[in-house]
């Protein structure tokens, strides 16, 4: 089952959505095999510190987080990967690494690396790490408005 929070808030919205059960997988290249979704289509979400905030980069499963492609894209002074101790209680109706790309749910701001943004849909970890969402990414982009930067790179 979907974060409460997340189902609800789609369904408030009239998102159209799909919720799709795969078995347990941690890794962003784990959860597309499992799920069989492209690594491209797959949204993961790394947290980031950016000027002492947190927020998310949220990139295709297939690509890493250039920081310094983020810092200048972004227009701020620093921005550093987040350290899991850092974040652990920020989501708490989420399994920890399996939070769903809704920075707006959590406060936090979300940047979307443009070659995600491409994708007429996305999958995404929906607060466990054995079920996805998939949705279209114009829905994605209208509920959560990230700031849409060429922050990530093919690994």
């Amino acid at each position: 089952m979907p974060a409460k929070k997340l189902k609800e808030f789609l369904d408030h919205n009239k998102v159209k959505y799909v919720a799709v059960s795969h078995s347990a997988a941690f890794t962003a290249q784990e959860i597309a095999a499992s799920a069989h979704v492209p690594g491209k289509e797959l949204a993961k979400t790394v947290l980031v510190n950016v000027d002492g905030k947190m927020a998310m980069a949220v990139l295709p499963a297939s690509y890493r987080v250039d920081v310094r492609l983020l810092r200048e894209a972004a227009g701020v002074s620093a921005v550093e990967l987040a350290m899991e101790r850092e974040f652990k209680g920020l989501f708490p109706d989420c399994e920890l690494g399996a939070m769903p790309p809704f920075g707006n749910l959590y406060g936090m701001d979300v940047y979307v690396a443009q070659s995600l943004a491409e994708d007429d849909s996305i999958a995404f970890n929906a607060g466990t790490h054995t079920e996805l969402i998939r949705m279209k990414y114009a829905d994605f982009e209208r509920l959560v408005k990230p700031k849409v930067l060429k922050f990530s790179v093919h690994r």
